[in-house]
């Protein structure tokens, strides 16, 4: 799931419309949209910015995985210690991978706007 779909599917999870988020990041619906759609390359801040505005970690976002929340297979609710293990995430090395890069794509972009 890219991006744009995890952050479509907090909002949605949020109750949040599309108009309200593009009111708190101060910017069109349409280029609100254009993130959801994964038609433009997000920076980490504006990552955080999102997360902030949905109340979650950006771990949460960039790790977000439908089935820790539904038991998609049996089309019920997660629940308790009756879930079974394999569809609950831990947030495995890949996600982890994943987050690191991120950080390490937006340390050089800061580092090349401060000219070091």
């Amino acid at each position: 799931m890219d991006i744009g779909s995890k952050i479509k599917k907090f909002r949605e999870l949020k109750n949040i419309t599309r108009e309200a988020m593009a009111s708190e990041m101060q910017m069109s619906l349409s280029g609100y949209s254009k993130i959801e759609r994964n038609e433009v390359d997000l920076t980490l801040s504006r990552i955080q910015q999102i997360a902030q505005i949905l109340g979650v970690d950006i771990s949460q976002i960039l790790n977000f995985d439908a089935s820790q929340i539904f038991n998609l297979t049996e089309n019920h609710m997660v629940q308790g210690t009756g879930a079974k293990a394999k569809q609950i995430n831990f947030y495995g090395d890949e996600y982890k991978d994943k987050y690191i890069k991120m950080l390490e794509e937006e340390n050089a972009r800061l580092k090349k706007e401060l000219g070091l």
